[in-house]
């Protein structure tokens, strides 16, 4: 049996952009924050006194979005008192955020400290909320290598401002 492969071509891109970006620069995350772009071109959700939400720009699923510290630390050790204090609940509004926005079946929240772990942005500790639905496209990862994406990341982003906990208060 020969298996199709369907076209992925971004993955590349983002692969390639990993191992260009010089040291200096500072994570894609401390570019973003630089950048001067809105919340709204950064597709930035929430914005917290040390961490803010930002939506993957590759996402596994509709609704996939980071929780991160805005200062660039890569070890959950190596967070300030603020930081470690405020991360958690907004990894929770981010959760029920997801969940009021997109109704999943379940929220995956995982964290990859270090390169060896999985973490592509290792230098900038950032925390994954991913929606997810029994059934959902993960045959196409496993057996394609590509993810089907339903919505633009700007939809995205407004569903999730629209259903962040302060908001609903």
């Amino acid at each position: 049996m020969t298996l199709d492969r369907i076209w992925n071509g971004w993955r590349a891109a983002y692969v390639n952009e990993l191992g260009d970006r010089p040291a200096t620069q500072g994570s894609v995350f401390t570019q973003i924050l630089a950048s001067g772009a809105t919340d709204e071109e950064a597709n930035i959700v929430h914005r917290g006194r040390h961490v803010f939400v930002i939506l993957n720009a590759f996402p596994y699923t509709s609704g996939h979005c980071m929780v991160l510290p805005y200062r660039e630390v890569g070890n959950l050790e190596d967070l300030t008192a603020e930081e470690a204090a405020e991360l958690w609940p907004v990894v929770t509004d981010a959760v029920k955020a997801v969940k009021a926005a997109y109704r999943p079946g379940g929220v995956n929240v995982g964290i990859n400290l270090g390169r060896a772990a999985g973490g592509s942005v290792s230098e900038h500790l950032h925390v994954h909320v991913v929606p997810r639905w029994t059934g959902d496209a993960n045959f196409m990862t496993a057996v394609a290598e590509a993810r089907t994406l339903p919505e633009p990341l700007a939809f995205s982003a407004e569903k999730l401002r629209a259903a962040w906990p302060s908001r609903q208060a």
